[in-house]
């Protein structure tokens, strides 16, 4: 199902208003399973691949990421969308509506980075310890069983590539470094914001601030609920995601 075009890669499905989904530093585009298999039959879902480990290592960044999102927007005549994005993901959409606002027509955030994040649990994953990684993996649920064989095994393999690996710890300090607190209260677009309660990563009261400074945002928690509800809980955030979208704009 993956397209491939110059230099993008991305999934397309369905018809209607568009939805672009940005995954996370970890994340992949099974991530967003539950979300695509849902709304693609009412919206049309983008979902790219954010080429997370292909730039220059002095240029991987979340600024870089954001450029990059807005050329894949121009590639494909995109106009009047809505962002959503999952950690870093939804850093990259916070820098491209910082920059591209005319663009972008509302925002869904879950577990963003941006203002706050506790990367990994505080430290990094060692690559020869598996159990240290699924350790660490798990930090990012509430429920430990979601940190399954296939993820530590992708896990494995990303750190344990040392380009990739630089790639990782650069875009990491890049997304402690671009902090955005000054920057959200000029956001005047609709945002939606749905987070795990027991998220340890981006912990409640980053989903706080983001609602206080946020000139028109909606908060939504999930209970028993880490860094990624999308994958803990979809069906309750297809729910939450597809009230908001019904209640703003009708169908």
């Amino acid at each position: 199902m993956i397209k491939t075009e110059g230099k993008f890669s991305y999934i397309e499905q369905g018809e209607g208003r568009t939805i672009i989904l940005l995954h996370g530093l970890f994340g992949a585009l099974s991530n967003f399973e539950g979300i695509f298999n849902k709304f693609s039959k009412n919206y049309r879902i983008i979902i790219p691949m954010l080429p997370l480990y292909e730039l220059p290592i002095p240029k991987t960044n979340v600024k870089t990421l954001a450029n990059w999102v807005n050329d894949f927007v121009e590639f494909k005549g995109l106009d009047n969308f809505t962002l959503l994005g999952n950690s870093l993901g939804g850093h990259v959409s916070l820098v491209y509506m910082k920059n591209w606002p005319e663009k972008v027509h509302s925002m869904i955030l879950t577990g963003s980075s941006g203002l706050y994040e506790n990367a990994m649990g505080g430290s990094f994953p060692r690559r020869e310890d598996r159990e240290y990684i699924r350790n660490k993996a798990a930090v990012t649920f509430y429920d430990p069983k979601h940190a399954t064989d296939e993820l530590v095994d992708e896990l494995i393999g990303l750190i344990s590539d040392k380009g990739k690996l630089i790639r990782i710890l650069a875009i990491a300090k890049s997304a402690i470094r671009h902090n955005m607190r000054e920057d959200i209260p000029n956001m005047t677009k609709p945002v939606c914001l749905i987070w795990g309660k027991h998220d340890s990563i981006t912990p409640p009261e980053v989903a706080d601030e983001f609602h206080e400074k946020l000139p028109d945002s909606d908060l939504f928690w999930i209970d028993k609920c880490g860094h990624a509800p999308m994958m803990e809980h979809p069906e309750e955030f297809n729910e939450l995601m597809d009230n908001w979208l019904t209640e703003r704009f009708g169908k």
